[in-house]
């Protein structure tokens, strides 16, 4: 399709510009008065301004039907994870991840997301390939730009959830056989891929040892593949990685060849300033995940000093069984907010914030041609419609959206030039996406208890 968005009230790009012409899913003009071509389709945005879609650099989409788990409510991370995800992901099926995968898929589209990293870690000795499949496919059907991030473990490791739950862990002989497989079928190899896998083991200090993860970063680096991984959520991964390998959670994963501009870590709330250093200097990055850092009573990441210290940053929304909204624009509200009430108000600036949340999330994750509007880039392009109620009376047109955070007004959204939301409707009928989402939420309870 051939498209030209005319009339827009802002354009965040790097030239004044009120239209956008798009053809083959790659954006071929930019600019002001530009006049309706041939075979194109109008798309209206005078009431509008228009984003490069969000790109959600950390998720956990099973976690979509484990929205305020009671037992979880008031608990921190190591007791949380026992009571909510390590107790409920050994019992979800194909279809129920499938269900999980739509709904969360839904949830970030409609918050002006165009691109998840999804840390993926249902996986243990017996986990089929359906349950993996079953994420690719509802990324297809939902139209989502989908970064795999193939998370696991081969040990019980020392993390209290992971422990707890009597799950067992594959061997690294099967993890790198099943990440070859999932290579195979699934890796795209292209400028603007709509399929891309990540090596991500699920914890760095607590999911497998040395030996393990240096056999996934030499995999990862021989396939040219992105690693990520959770590191320094909590003081818990700095006391075991003391306790066990008698150094830092940071030089450990620089023994391991866990650093470098191909790493990007979640979270790093605990991160000192030797860690900042040493992050900065391997131009390490780091997802920022707020929302879920809040919720579960985490903390605070440093990352007002590992931007002065030019850490690569972006954000992430994480998992909805600890951010209940899965609200990207939400992510971008917080960050904005949090930092100013601890740092003061000149330390996160609005340009700033979104530059996390688009291009530097882009960058992070190795798509050159993403996360910004200008010629020969993704059409992956969000219209917010400020015709509403709440955005009246705001000065700062082009940063509303963010300033007044959810609910979110999208008017359009498109990923890859192809439109994927359209006033409150995806590709995937929303009664169906419900209903099926209430049946696999049943069907999980059912499941576990027993």
């Amino acid at each position: 399709m051939k498209y030209l968005i005319k009339g827009a009230k802002g354009i965040v790009t790097e030239q004044a510009a009120t239209d956008i012409r798009i053809e083959a899913g790659i954006i071929t003009e930019v600019g002001s008065e530009l006049l309706i071509e041939k075979g194109e389709q109008l798309i209206d945005a005078s009431q509008c301004v228009v984003y490069p879609g969000f790109v959600n650099t950390h998720h956990h989409l099973a976690q979509s039907i484990l929205k305020g788990i009671p037992a979880g409510l008031n608990q921190s991370l190591g007791d949380w994870l026992a009571s909510v995800p390590y107790q409920y992901w050994p019992k979800i099926t194909p279809e129920i991840m499938y269900s999980a995968a739509c709904l969360g898929f839904y949830d970030l589209i409609r918050s002006g997301v165009t691109t998840c990293a999804d840390h993926h870690y249902l996986y243990h000795s017996k986990t089929p390939p359906e349950l993996e499949a079953a994420v690719w496919q509802a990324a297809e059907d939902m139209g989502m730009r989908l970064v795999l991030c193939r998370g696991g473990a081969t040990t019980k490791g020392t993390h209290k959830g992971l422990a707890k739950a009597g799950i067992e862990p594959e061997s690294i002989d099967l993890m790198l056989r099943r990440l070859d497989d999932s290579y195979s079928q699934y890796h795209q190899n292209t400028d603007m891929p709509m399929r891309q896998l990540v090596v991500a083991p699920t914890s760095l200090i607590h999911s497998s040892p040395a030996e393990d993860l240096k056999l996934l970063s030499r995999f990862a680096r021989e396939n040219k593949l992105k690693m990520h991984s959770h590191l320094l959520e909590v003081e818990f991964d700095h006391q075991q990685s003391l306790a066990k390998y008698g150094k830092s959670a940071v030089d450990f994963a620089a023994e391991c060849e866990w650093l470098g501009s191909d790493v990007w870590f979640a979270h790093l709330v605990q991160a000192s300033e030797q860690d900042i250093n040493t992050l900065s200097e391997t131009k390490t990055g780091i997802s920022h995940c707020p929302t879920s850092n809040c919720r579960l009573g985490s903390g605070i990441a440093p990352i007002i000093e590992m931007q002065k210290a030019g850490m690569p940053i972006s954000i992430g929304v994480d998992g909805s069984a600890s951010s209940e909204s899965g609200s990207m624009l939400q992510e971008l509200n917080l960050t904005w907010l949090i930092h100013r009430a601890t740092n003061g108000a000149e330390s996160t600036r609005l340009d700033k914030v979104l530059e996390w949340g688009t291009q530097n999330g882009a960058s992070i994750l190795g798509l050159d041609k993403i996360g910004k509007i200008e010629v020969g880039f993704a059409a992956d392009i969000v219209l917010y419609d400020l015709n509403q109620v709440r955005y009246q009376g705001s000065h700062s047109i082009l940063y509303a959206p963010i300033l007044c955070g959810e609910p979110a007004e999208i008017k359009l959204s498109m990923i890859n030039g192809n439109v994927v939301y359209k006033n409150e409707a995806c590709l995937v009928d929303k009664e169906s996406l419900i209903a099926k989402a209430q049946s696999s939420f049943r069907d999980l309870l059912t499941r576990v208890r027993g």
